[in-house]
Order: C-alpha cells, then sequence, then structure tokens
C-alpha cells in the first residue's frame, strides 16, 4: 500500500478519471496536468485533500500542489492510474493545444509584454512624479509648480524625463527585442531593428500630427520617396515590424548552409526587415493603431461613455483571467500617443482597487481561518498594488461572490472616472498607486471614484459572505485534527533520541547565495508568495552556486533537472530550495546539481551550480526561494530579509 493511496485514488476520480487526462508530469512542488476537458475537475473537493496545499490553471496546465514529497505522489498516481509520465516539454506542447485561435494570440501577446511591465511600472511612477513636482501649482496663489520655485526641482523635473522618454518614446525598441526573445530568435537584430523605428534622423512620432505635410523629411531613391517618420510609442507597428524579422531570420536559417550562415542570415533578416517597417508595415501598422485608438477614445468621450465605462468596469477583471487583458497595454499606449493621456488606463486601476478590497472582506470574514488568511492577505496586498492574478485565482475565483462583487464595484467606480473625464499621463501603476498617473487636475475625482471602489465590493462581499460561506470556510477545520496532529509531533519531538541533541544548538540558516534578501511576498511566483508551500524568504542572487544553509540532510532531488532540492535538519526542520521561476521547463539545461538524495551535507557544501544566462535567455526569473515546508522542533521562526547576504555567512532564519 501507498503512502498516499487514498489520496491517489480519490484525486484520480475528481480530475475526472483516466479518460480526461491528456498528460501529466511533475515539477519539485506540483503535479502539472493537462485535462481533455477542464471543467470535469472538482477543484473544491481536491484541495480538500489531506496531501493537497492548492490547486489553480496556468498556461493550460491545471496544476496540483503537494509539496516537497511531489515526486512520491507522482509515481504512486501514475502507477495506479495506469498512465505513463511525460517531460515538461510534452506537457506543456499539449496545453497549448487546449488553447482556441484567440488564446493563443493573446497567450503571445502576454508572453511579449510581460517582460516590458517592470519598465512601464517604473516609467509611470516616474511621470507620476514629474506630475507631483512639475505641474501642480502649490506656490504663489496656485501659479507655480515646485519646479518653477526651485531650481533643484526644475533640474530634477527636466532629468526625470531622461527615464520617461526611455521608456514610451523608445517602446518600439523593447516590443521588437522582446518578439525576438519569445520567438527564440536573435535579440540584438531586434533591438538594432527596434532603434531604426525610433532613430533620431527621423521626424519623431509625437510631433507628425503637428508637421505640415510639405515639410515632412523623406529619403528621396529616384523612383520613389519614403517618408522620414519616426514610431515613438507606436506599439501596433513595431509588433508587426518585429515578427517580419523573425520569419525572414527563420525562413534563411533554414535555407542557408551552415558555414556561411553567420554572415548571410543576419544581413538577409535585418536589412529588408528595416526597408519592409518603413515602407509597408509600420505605416500600416500606425494607421491600425491610430483606428483603434480613436475608436476607444470616441467611445470614451461620446454620449454612450457610460455604457462604454459600465461594461468595461465590469469585465475587466474576467478579462484578466482569460489573459485578453494584455490588448489593453497596446491600445492604452496607442491612446498616450494619439491623444496625449489615456481615459482606459484609470478604469484598469480602479478594478485591481474593487478587486482587492473584495479580498479585504473576504480576509475580515476569515480572519479566523489561518490557512485561508496566508492567501488572503498576500494577495490582498498584492492587488492594492496593481497585481490582481493571485486575488483572482487565490481567492475571487475561488469562491465566485467576491469576483462579483469586485466587477459590480469596478463598474460604479468606472463610470465615475469617465463621467467626469479623469485622464492618466501614463500606463503601468496601477492599484492605490495609480493615483500617481492620474493628471493632477482629476485627483479628486479619481479620489472620489476610489472611495467607490473600495468601499462597494467590500460591503457586497461582507454581506454575501455572511450568508454563503460555511462554518469551515469562515473559521477553518474543526480544532480537533489540529490538536491531535500537535501532540502527534510532540510525541515524535519527545521520542528523538540522545543522537538528535546536538542539533538544539542550531538556532540559525545562513544565506544559501551571495545577493539581495527579499521578504517571500515579492517572490515572482504565487505558490511561493502566497505562502502556500510555507513562510521563507527569495534571494536575487549575484553568484552562481546554491550552498546548504546548515548541517543537514538531502531529502529529496529534482535529479532531471536539477534545479531544486528538500533538505531536512536534525531538529526536524524542513526545507524546499528552489532556484528560478518555473525553471522546471528548462529540463535540467542550465543547471548542474552537485548532491544526490540522502546525503549529509555541512554548511556552506555546494548544492546546486546553475547558468544565470541560460536562465534569462529562456525567459525566467533567477531568484532563488528558501522555504521552510516544515518547522520540526523549531519555534518562533524568524525572517530576516531586505538586506544583501553572503552565502554561508549572513543569518537568513532563526528561531528559538
Amino acid at each position: 500500500m501507498g503512502k498516499y493511496d487514498n489520496d491517489v485514488k480519490r484525486l484520480l476520480d475528481l480530475i475526472g478519471g483516466k479518460g480526461n487526462i491528456q498528460a501529466v508530469s511533475h515539477c519539485m512542488t506540483r503535479m502539472r496536468f493537462v485535462l481533455v476537458d477542464p471543467k470535469k475537475a472538482d477543484e473544491k473537493a481536491i484541495e480538500d485533500l489531506p496531501s493537497v496545499k492548492g490547486t489553480f490553471t496556468q498556461a493550460g496546465q491545471y496544476q496540483v500542489i503537494i509539496g516537497n514529497d511531489v515526486s512520491t505522489f507522482y509515481n504512486e498516481f501514475t502507477s495506479y492510474a495506469g498512465i505513463e509520465g511525460v517531460s515538461k516539454d510534452a506537457v506543456k506542447a499539449a496545453a497549448k493545444t487546449n488553447q482556441n485561435p484567440i488564446q493563443k494570440i493573446m497567450g503571445t501577446l502576454g508572453e511579449i509584454f510581460a517582460p516590458l511591465i517592470p519598465a512601464l511600472i517604473c516609467g509611470g511612477l516616474v511621470l507620476g512624479f514629474r506630475n507631483i513636482i512639475g505641474e501642480i501649482n502649490f506656490f504663489n496663489n496656485g501659479t507655480e509648480s515646485l519646479a518653477d520655485v526651485y531650481q533643484f526641482w526644475n533640474g530634477m523635473y527636466n532629468f526625470l524625463w531622461l527615464i520617461g522618454e526611455a521608456v514610451f518614446h523608445l517602446l518600439p525598441v523593447g516590443i521588437v527585442w522582446s518578439i525576438t526573445k519569445k520567438m527564440g530568435t536573435t535579440q540584438i537584430l531586434g533591438i538594432v531593428l527596434g532603434l531604426t523605428l525610433v532613430s533620431s534622423q527621423l521626424l519623431n512620432g509625437f510631433s507628425v500630427a503637428d508637421t505640415p505635410a510639405d515639410q515632412i523629411p523623406y529619403w528621396d531613391f529616384g523612383f520613389a520617396k519614403v517618408e522620414m517618420i519616426g514610431y515613438q510609442g507606436q506599439v501596433i507597428a513595431a509588433m508587426m515590424a518585429g515578427f517580419v524579422l523573425v520569419y525572414l531570420e527563420k525562413f534563411f536559417k533554414k535555407i542557408c548552409p551552415e558555414v556561411v550562415s553567420m554572415i548571410v542570415v543576419p544581413f538577409c533578416s535585418l536589412v529588408p526587415a528595416v526597408i519592409i517597417a518603413h515602407t509597408i508595415v509600420g505605416p500600416i501598422g500606425w494607421t491600425i493603431g491610430n483606428a483603434i485608438g480613436d475608436v476607444v477614445y470616441a467611445g470614451l468621450t461620446s454620449d454612450f461613455r457610460f455604457l462604454f465605462a459600465a461594461v468595461f468596469g465590469l469585465l475587466y477583471a474576467p478579462l484578466v483571467m482569460t489573459g485578453l487583458h494584455h490588448m489593453t497595454n497596446a491600445i492604452d499606449t496607442q491612446l498616450i500617443n494619439t491623444a496625449d493621456s489615456t481615459i482606459l488606463w484609470p478604469m484598469i486601476a480602479l478594478s485591481n482597487i474593487a478587486q482587492g478590497s473584495s479580498v479585504l472582506a473576504m480576509s475580515f470574514l476569515q480572519k479566523k481561518n489561518e490557512r485561508a488568511q496566508q492567501v488572503n492577505v498576500p494577495a490582498c496586498i498584492s492587488c492594492y498594488l496593481g497585481v490582481t492574478e493571485p486575488a483572482l485565482f487565490g481567492v475571487n475565483l475561488k469562491y465566485g461572490f467576491p469576483l462579483v462583487c469586485g466587477m459590480i464595484g469596478s463598474c460604479c467606480a468606472a463610470m465615475i472616472s469617465v463621467g467626469f473625464g479623469v485622464e492618466a499621463l501614463s500606463i503601468g501603476v496601477g492599484g492605490l498607486p495609480g493615483i500617481l498617473s492620474i493628471k493632477p487636475e482629476f485627483w479628486l475625482y479619481f479620489l472620489l471614484a476610489m472611495a467607490v471602489a473600495i468601499v462597494i465590493p467590500f460591503i457586497l462581499t461582507t454581506i454575501v459572505g455572511r450568508i454563503k460561506l460555511t462554518k469551515e470556510d469562515r473559521f477553518g477545520r474543526e480544532a480537533a485534527p489540529a490538536a491531535d496532529t500537535a501532540s502527534e509531533t510532540t510525541a515524535a519531538v519527545e521520542a528523538k533520541t540522545d543522537d538528535a541533541a546536538p542539533a538544539a544548538d542550531v538556532k540559525e540558516l545562513k544565506s544559501i547565495l551571495d545577493g539581495k534578501v527579499m521578504p517571500i511576498e515579492e517572490a515572482p511566483d504565487d505558490v511561493f508568495s502566497q505562502k502556500i508551500m510555507g513562510d521563507g524568504l527569495a534571494i536575487e542572487p549575484s553568484n552562481t552556486v546554491v550552498t546548504a544553509p546548515a548541517d543537514c540532510d538531502v531529502s529529496i532531488v529534482m535529479a532531471d533537472t536539477g534545479h531544486a532540492c528538500g533538505l531536512t535538519l536534525p531538529n526536524g526542520l524542513e526545507l524546499l530550495i528552489h532556484v528560478g521561476v518555473d525553471t522546471v521547463d528548462m529540463g535540467g539545461d542550465g543547471f548542474k546539481l552537485l548532491v544526490h538524495e540522502g546525503d549529509h551535507v555541512k554548511a556552506g557544501q555546494p548544492l546546486i551550480e546553475f547558468d544565470p544566462a541560460k536562465i534569462k535567455a529562456a525567459g525566467h526569473p533567477c531568484t532563488t526561494m528558501l522555504i521552510v515546508t516544515g518547522e520540526g522542533s523549531a519555534a518562533n521562526i524568524k525572517m530576516h530579509s531586505g538586506m544583501d547576504a553572503k552565502a554561508g555567512e549572513t543569518t537568513v532564519i532563526s528561531w528559538d
């Protein structure tokens, strides 16, 4: 009889049976399924299984979080189900077959914009700060701003435009680079193509509308003239140019002999791509982008703007769950390009706030449910800061009614925002900090809309939650089982032999890497940031070798991928080390596992060696997680973050 015999049998039934499984694999913490019909999976019943810590769907994969013992669970599951496990790449390929063409397009669009989001957020904050110091007239009876009165702030106002221009005017460079990165072609060629779209030799794209047609410069080829127009801030034109480059490079790589490919492929890809970009796809993309921007702007300023706002505010959260919301990034950027501001982005920020307020209400209702709070609190914080996926998938969609209550609040707030014509000067800063991107003259109206986005979802969710939530949802599972578990743990601790006594002297863990130590809530992975696997830390590494944080045993390794391992200290403390996010997809490329399961290691002994360049090239963060998955006999465990650590020297976790 297997260790997880009952849970394995139940999971197979609850997931829809063997016939509903198209492919299955696992990583360090999760079972990864591709289901024929995802609707057949009974999510609530699956999450109630003792060995399951949570579930979520991502990129067509239904993922069941098990924890450190996932390999044992996986082996028992595939053996009982009579299913042959497949590689992670095969699971990803199978997952794509579950997506319709729209989902595939939106997925690709999302993967193109995802690497750009940090820059957009930073640029949005910079422009928001410029608003405060240069656009709001605080002084001399409301006639002068901080930048007008003080030379330092005037210099700062002008200096910060260096960043704002780089982010928003030169955005095509980032877009074309991201496309080449996503499609696996030469990224430097993408950067060069992007630079040709925003070259200083060209008429700035933002100046085209104000320049008479006879004053627009052009290249004269004798038989044809091509206008020298830049594509600053243009999204669709840049995307079209990027895909032209990608498919040209793939074509020439396919037909070109290897011996001359280094010379022929870059030249035959880049030069035609630049020509096509400025003569064909650039003007077409410009026209399409302007048309989309004009239609949306007309809708937001027409007599039907309240209806438009109501629909958008109501449906934006569901759009996020489908991935379709990525299209709004292109539309917002286009609006800023054509109208110097966007009415769309304020509604997005308000939707973030509304969904966060629903989670806040759930946190209030479930304040005595410790397990629920581990998800609610970080999800609420991230939502209020503009990242809604943890709240949507981890809380609101799970219960249903908080999602609807948030949608209603977002709808009301959006109508107020559009009704008063609230405009944003930039995008990227969502949630509560979104006010920094709003034009100062609209701050009071936006604050009113924010208040509605906070109050309505909170009140509605609280009222409905008191009716719909069960006692178990409100207060967690009955205390009796927990007490039994606690008794067993106590008994196990008391039964420890004298051989384990020296472990009592170990009261701390040293850093496993050189680098910046961050709270686990900042980890770029919801499973870790929501503490589903346990509390811990995230480290942005500055070296390439993971070392043991203390004398311990290697309890589990990912031998085929080398990206993670589990450790157990003599006092029973269990740890999980996970290098990067979604690095299981790399299949071991870039990782070298230096230990084996069952090894006893000393503090500072190398465990995993990794190649940051390969991880980044594969599109994954290098952020490494150190998670406490089992506390053993340790008490009052404290996490130490917010500093630069030295592997083997800096204390990052301690306990009594």
